[in-house]
């Protein structure tokens, strides 16, 4: 497979700009992939494709307020900040993206908050856009991430061309999210209500818990033709032993293991043992997933619709099949389903 393969004109406006007004009632297609079929539903109606017994594997991390508004020493100009990743508590270094990336060099100050209560210093160029820096803040370091958590904003993607508002806070984030650390959310899980769950629950549905945190690299452009040549960033990862028994005793008795979001399945298929068992794991993962792929553990996965040419797509490419991917997406786009993170969901089955 190509990147060639994996692009598609997607229309401006079918790019959710906010979330369906109720979690659950986002749009769901439905694709059965032994019979090729395609159905339309919304997102509650998930419950009448599980059965007692069957597991949803889902990603329980946690969006943190990643991107920041400072201003350079001297010249005052107004930089953006996003913070990736922490490299050392005890120094407060963190590697971060910044923006405009031309204005900032090693040694610069960054001054955040009105009274300018939080400031940083560029200690290294990592990367084009990519620095590492060091906050200089007097306080412990719980208070210090306090400050980093109310000067933050919501990392909503890029592409959503409006202000941040309150709502996102609570909507840019799972119902279940737990375990802090990812600048980007599962999209997949934002469509699961506390009553949703709830039915599933009662319906006898069983909910193993993985942790995925989610890194920019996930959105990294493709920039080779060749997919092979293509390096994912790492990103850390969890899988406990109590998720580890959830889902092998399901295998077991062969019910049905659903991977909530691409993040939930690469977790999966991460941790796998050489006898396609889930096993636990504690580190870092950079796998890629494109087609042809043999998945081991989950055999059905809820999605949202993703950007053309993007490593998600690509995934889905493997799971669901080429040429049944891309009717579903064509039939998407001509149904007017909402593309990315606050867009519409599909289950493949």
């Amino acid at each position: 497979m190509k990147l060639s393969h994996f692009n598609f004109n997607l229309p401006e406006e079918l790019l959710a700009e906010f979330p369906a007004e109720n979690r659950d009632e986002a749009r769901l297609m439905v694709i059965n992939r032994k019979t090729q079929k395609i159905e339309h539903k919304f997102f509650k109606d998930l419950i009448d494709y599980f059965d007692e017994g069957d597991v949803m594997v889902l990603n329980n991390t946690k969006v943190f307020p990643a991107r920041l508004y400072g201003n350079k020493e001297k010249t005052g100009a107004r930089i953006e900040v996003f913070l990736l990743r922490e490299l050392n508590a005890e120094q407060r270094l963190w590697d971060v993206l910044v923006d405009p990336a031309r204005k900032i060099r090693i040694g610069n100050k960054l001054y955040f908050g009105e009274d300018d209560s939080l400031v940083a210093e560029v200690i290294d160029n990592t990367t084009s856009r990519g620095r590492t820096l060091r906050f200089l803040y007097d306080g412990s370091y719980e208070e210090f991430r306090e400050k980093l958590a109310e000067l933050g904003e919501t990392p909503i993607p890029k592409y959503i061309n409006r202000e941040v508002v309150p709502e996102d806070a609570e909507r840019y984030q799972t119902i279940y999210a737990s375990e802090e650390g990812a600048v980007a959310a599962p999209t997949a899980g934002l469509h699961f209500s506390k009553h949703l769950l709830k039915k599933l629950e009662i319906k006898g549905i069983q909910f193993a818990e993985v942790t995925l945190h989610i890194g920019l690299g996930t959105f990294n452009p493709v920039e080779v033709e060749d997919l092979s040549k293509h390096k994912m960033d790492s990103e850390e990862m969890r899988v406990t032993q109590e998720a580890c028994d959830i889902v092998n005793s399901a295998k077991e008795r062969k019910s049905r293991i659903c991977a909530v979001g691409t993040t939930s399945m690469r977790a999966l298929e991460s941790s796998v043992s050489s006898n396609r068992t889930l096993n636990p794991f504690e580190g870092w993962t950079n796998k890629f997933i494109f087609p042809p792929y043999d998945f081991s553990i989950a055999d059905c996965m809820i999605t949202n619709f993703h950007m053309p040419k993007s490593t998600l797509l690509m995934m889905i490419s493997a799971f669901c099949g080429h040429d049944l991917m891309k009717k579903a997406y064509e039939e998407a786009i001509q149904e007017g389903y909402k593309f990315y993170s606050y867009g519409d969901a599909m289950l493949i089955i």
